[in-house]
């Protein structure tokens, strides 16, 4: 994971191939446990879990600081006890490092 971590975004304004499915499932092999790639589309996800609203808003914060930071966005589903996480990079239609960069950082997020 420290190697995703050490990394920063590159912008992407489109042009380049998005990643192929063997490419993102060897950086997925880099993550914490728990993202997944989805089959319906390029997209990576995972679901975080809190005991109360206060410890989601403060993961939703955390992680807004670093989408920020990085100037990489990901699409966000959040309730009381949950944030849904779901990266992609849109001007490329599909899956970039960027999304792995970004994800390794959160996993990087204390949640306790």
């Amino acid at each position: 994971m420290s190697e995703l971590t050490a990394k920063r975004c590159r912008p992407c304004e489109g042009g380049v191939a998005p990643l192929t499915r063997a490419q993102a499932e060897a950086l997925l092999g880099k993550l914490a446990g728990g993202w997944v790639l989805s089959q319906e589309g390029p997209y990576l996800r995972r679901e975080f879990r809190f005991p109360d609203f206060y410890r989601t808003m403060s993961f939703v914060n955390a992680l807004a600081h670093i989408a920020n930071v990085e100037d990489h966005h990901p699409d966000l589903e959040v309730g009381y006890n949950y944030c849904r996480v779901q990266y992609t990079t849109h001007a490329i239609g599909g899956l970039s490092e960027n999304d792995f960069i970004c994800a390794a950082k959160i996993d990087r997020i204390e949640l306790s």
